[in-house]
């Protein structure tokens, strides 16, 4: 099958599963960050050398994390279909598929947190303590803007993580590349097929690379202005 053909069969197929990986890609990363944000802070925070030191609700807090993250997405994928049902209203499709994804990577990106704030310079907070910044005006001025470099450095390793599970979840019938990838590439034996989704999702990645370099380098060169 020529090109032209093989455009024309399946195009529309391709286009639309690749237009489903971004929309999980991103949606997953949207809120793995928002759920990734508060659980790294709080790690922070209620650390033992933290602003307000809790052993009891770090131990908490951090159990949740490692045994979260601990977990192979595909086995969390499956574990979580009954919530995402009660959550989501269905299994099948992009919307299933977002709930898990954010379930698996939020707890990843809170480790990516709380590891950036860590590298925060003492002699900012300290410096901020004594100006009488409230606890709230330090998390949002100094942890957080201070380890706003390092938060993005990691950006693309998370977006491109995401995107792997994606394909994972194409096993469930979330839909997206790697459904059509299964579905066709693999039960249908369509090498064709295959092949195509693996060269749009190494496009994905460049692009996304690109992107999130590009951020970085703008982003230092504000900071540093």
């Amino acid at each position: 099958m020529d090109l032209s053909a093989f455009l024309a069969k399946y195009g529309e197929l391709l286009a639309q599963g690749a237009v489903d990986t971004i929309v999980m890609t991103l949606a997953s990363t949207l809120g793995a960050y928002v759920i990734g944000v508060i659980l790294g802070t709080l790690l922070t925070v209620l650390s033992p050398t933290g602003l307000r030191p809790n052993r009891v609700a770090y131990a908490i807090i951090g159990w949740f994390v490692n045994m979260a993250r601990s977990l192979p997405f595909i086995i969390l994928l499956v574990f979580l279909i009954p919530t995402t049902r009660a959550v989501v209203g269905t299994t099948l499709g992009v919307p299933a598929a977002v709930f898990p994804l954010i379930v698996s990577a939020g707890p990843y990106v809170a480790r990516m947190v709380e590891s950036s704030e860590a590298e925060v310079d003492r002699g900012l907070i300290e410096a901020a303590e004594s100006m009488g910044a409230s606890t709230w005006e330090i998390i949002l001025k100094v942890y957080l803007r201070e380890g706003l470099p390092s938060l993005l450095r990691g950006l693309p390793i998370v977006i491109i993580t995401i995107l792997g599970y994606t394909a994972m979840a194409g096993t469930v019938g979330a839909g997206g590349l790697g459904d059509i990838a299964i579905r066709y590439g693999y039960q249908r034996y369509q090498d064709d097929v295959m092949f195509a989704t693996i060269i749009i999702l190494i496009v994905l990645v460049q692009v996304i690379q690109s992107l999130c370099n590009l951020l970085v380098r703008v982003c230092d060169k504000r900071m540093r202005s």
